[in-house]
């Protein structure tokens, strides 16, 4: 047969065609002059066998010269046409002329037809075998199905089941020796189809992408034939059913073989298996049901049909669901199937802002069954990943959408598709599949479906950080405001404070001098109370923007805090360099307004604070071992506490149970 396809492959156009029109002639006249000759059920198969294997192979080839699997369909398709039109006409009443030759065709070449047929489904769907030792496999069943052949030749071994009108044209001495041989030889013809089926099932395992979808093409085909031939066998006592089923098999191979990438047989097959299990379940319900109350308590028969078709009724519903949970776990495997897909975002949207689009990359990931996916963000001439399966991205030059097909790195070629909000681009997602297996359609559909839910997470995000930048800039213009009139009172009212304190205690010195007792004494008393104003105001100014921490950083600021304190404080900071004006304003105000609020309210005996810089930021724990039982309310300082850490993509976390003392933690971002 490939000797065949090169010498077909090296014909010119017109003699290729000319070729494949002479095959395709030959079988529908065989064929058709079979039908003409009469109709016999026993040979129906092989008439159906030779017309559409032919057709399909020839069709095949005829779209892939060189293709080994379509050769195989002709020569099996041939080989039943010869078989058929031989047996329809030595099975025609009053023989034929040269009906006993002719009838001979018709029944020595099965073992080569079954052989054929087995060494197909070893070949699906390339034509090529899965290994040296499959390919010796192949051809020692091609050895014994030609010696089978030959003894079939030679003696009437198989001229009893076939009912043939004239003899067998030779007389051979041993034919008794022969029949007694063939008893068991004959049981070759099941080793043929047991090699065959288990040659798909190890193919089956051991393919991915597009090669596993073409061998559901096929499976798919012959389980359901067999399904139809036992039907037909159980409710009507006749394959016939299961005979004219059989076209099937090679018009579904075709699909495999050409069209496994337009049409996607998983819906197909998952939608079979559920309406057939529950076809089973339901008739062997209501048969055990109505059988089986019958024979054990005497009710009337539409008594026992009614009560049957209540139980399956209420069973149906609970019944298909499990059948649907096995089909998608059968059809999908580990992945989700397009519902759960879309559940899953949809639960991601209550992740934390920045683990979203992770859990996008995810879930696209799982409901295609992809290697890699990318979540690209930005406008068509600039976007960068930002989330990453399975493992998150890292570090990528901004690229524009037109060569994301690269991917973050270096690779086979990416599937690209835009996220597009309101006409606006706003990012893409990229899959990577296993080599060779393309996007079906179902999947470019729920694809499609994941993007669209994408653009909105995108937009969602945008406007969350268009706000936590709001939020920063009006912290940063709060502590602006509160350095410049910490400064005008430093520089102006508190200096003018102590000039003032300094004349009046002059005065006090010149009243004293002067023998002025009680000027000297109200002199002195005022002074005093200007100093404490004036300490007063300092402290306040302190309050507003502390000086300390401007000049020499965090660490020496909180120290100052601790020493303020009204009760013991137990701190510990190790930040090493200075960071950014705004985390350490917020690290100040959040520490010094833990302490004062445990010194006025807790009853605590002593405060601990912890600020140390790690990997997530600057890491802050306030803890008291006071009453606790502490509650944010709108206005109070906890919730401003809280509203200002936001502003910085921060969360506070609060743990006060009642009697066990207040902890405040939080991880304010550094970068």
């Amino acid at each position: 047969m490939a000797a065949a396809a090169n010498a077909y492959e090296e014909a010119p156009p017109a003699a290729r065609e000319a070729a494949l029109g002479v095959v395709a002639l030959v079988v529908a006249v065989l064929v058709s002059y079979g039908w003409y000759l009469g109709f016999h059920l026993a040979n129906a198969h092989n008439g159906l066998i030779a017309a559409s294997w032919t057709a399909v192979g020839l069709y095949v080839v005829r779209m892939r010269p060189r293709h080994r699997e379509g050769w195989l369909f002709v020569f099996t398709g041939v080989v039943h046409a010869v078989m058929f039109f031989g047996r329809q006409y030595g099975l025609h009443e009053g023989p034929l002329p040269a009906a006993s030759w002719l009838g001979w065709l018709g029944v020595w070449p099965l073992p080569l037809a079954i052989a054929a047929f087995g060494w197909m489904l070893m070949a699906f769907p390339d034509g090529r075998l899965l290994s040296r030792r499959w390919l010796g496999a192949a051809w020692g069943m091609a050895a014994v199905a030609g010696a089978m052949a030959t003894a079939s030749a030679l003696w009437p071994v198989e001229y009893d089941r076939t009912g043939l009108v004239a003899p067998h044209p030779f007389d051979v001495p041993g034919a008794a020796a022969a029949a007694r041989v063939w008893e068991y030889v004959q049981f070759s013809y099941l080793l043929f189809q047991a090699l065959g089926t288990v040659a798909i099932v190890v193919r089956l395992r051991r393919a991915g992408g597009d090669e596993a979808r073409r061998m559901r093409w096929l499976v798919f085909a012959v389980v359901m034939d067999i399904l139809i031939l036992a039907a037909g066998l159980v409710v009507l006592g006749s394959p016939v059913p299961g005979l004219l089923a059989l076209p099937l098999v090679p018009v579904a191979a075709a699909f495999g073989i050409l069209r496994h990438r337009l049409y996607d047989i998983d819906p197909v097959i998952n939608k079979t298996i559920v309406v057939g299990s529950m076809l089973l379940l339901v008739t062997a319900g209501y048969v055990a049901l109505v059988v089986g109350v019958g024979g054990l308590v005497p009710v009337e028969e539409r008594w026992r049909s009614l009560l049957a078709t209540a139980v399956v009724a209420v069973a149906f519903e609970p019944l298909r669901r499990r059948a649907q949970r096995l089909a998608d776990r059968l059809v999908y495997g580990p992945r989700a199937t397009p519902y759960e897909a879309l559940s899953r975002l949809s639960a991601q949207l209550a992740a934390a802002p920045e683990e979203l689009l992770d859990g996008i990359a995810a879930t696209v990931a799982s409901a295609l069954g992809a290697r890699e996916v990318a979540v690209w963000v930005g406008d068509e001439a600039c976007m960068a990943p930002r989330a990453g399966w399975p493992q998150p991205v890292g570090r990528a030059d901004p690229a524009p959408l037109s060569g994301l097909h690269h991917g973050p790195h270096p690779g086979p070629s990416w599937h690209v598709r835009p996220i597009v909000d309101q006409g606006t681009v706003r990012g893409a997602i990229a899959v990577r599949k296993p080599p060779g297996e393309p996007l079906t359609a179902s999947e470019e559909r729920l694809l499609t479906d994941l993007v669209a839910q994408t653009g909105l997470v995108i937009v969602q995000q945008e406007q969350a950080q268009q706000l936590q930048a709001a939020a920063r800039r009006i912290v940063s213009a709060e502590d602006a405001a509160r350095r410049r009139l910490e400064r005008d009172l430093h520089d102006g009212v508190q200096l003018r404070l102590v000039t003032l304190g300094l004349e009046l205690g002059a005065l006090a010195e010149q009243a004293k001098a002067s023998g002025d007792g009680l000027l000297a004494s109200r002199a002195k008393d005022a002074r005093a109370q200007l100093l404490e104003a004036t300490a007063d105001l300092r402290e306040l100014a302190r309050g507003l923007h502390p000086i300390v921490l401007a000049q020499d950083g965090l660490e020496a600021a909180l120290a100052a805090v601790a020493d303020r304190s009204a009760i013991p404080v137990r701190l510990r900071v190790n930040v090493g360099s200075r960071l950014p004006r705004e985390i350490e304003a917020t690290a100040y105000y959040l520490v010094s307004e833990s302490i004062t609020n445990a010194a006025r309210h807790s009853a605590a005996g002593v405060v601990t604070v912890d600020v140390t810089v790690g990997g997530d930021g600057l890491r802050i724990l306030v803890a008291d071992d006071g009453r606790g039982g502490a509650r944010p309310a709108a206005g109070s300082g906890l919730q401003g506490l809280a509203d200002r850490v936001a502003a910085l993509g921060a969360r506070l976390e609060l743990d006060s149970p009642a009697g066990g003392g207040t902890r405040l933690r939080t991880v304010l971002p550094c970068g």
